[in-house]
């Protein structure tokens, strides 16, 4: 099932819970072991397993010890600069050539007027 599916907060909570225990087990883990490596109470993670809200610091803890921290970036990537914002950084950028300049060579040497 996709999340944009569940219609409800409660749905994909479940949701969560399922995926959260299936990745538990694909890592041969027990709750208990999973917990203490989260820093978090069994019963919290039954909880959190069976669908209920938690705390997001105990939702991080829990990524973290079922090694999927990582992936937080594919749900919520760093938002890019604006175009504005690139413009901006990039500087100015020539527009034009211009004609080359010749140097004048003084006919006098110069001097402080004294």
């Amino acid at each position: 099932m996709k999340f944009p599916d569940l219609l409800t907060d409660e749905a994909a909570l479940r949701e969560v819970g399922i995926r959260l225990t299936k990745r538990r087990l694909e890592l041969n883990l027990t709750q208990a072991q999973v917990a203490e490596e989260a820093g978090i109470g069994k019963r919290t993670l039954e909880r959190i397993e069976a669908g209920a809200s938690t705390q997001l610091a105990n939702f991080l803890r829990l990524l973290r010890a079922l090694d999927l921290y990582d992936r937080l970036d594919l749900l919520l990537p760093s938002p890019a600069p604006s175009p504005i914002t690139l413009l901006e950084l990039q500087g100015r950028e020539r527009q034009r050539a211009s004609a080359p300049r010749s140097l004048k060579v003084a006919e006098e040497p110069w001097s402080w007027d004294d």
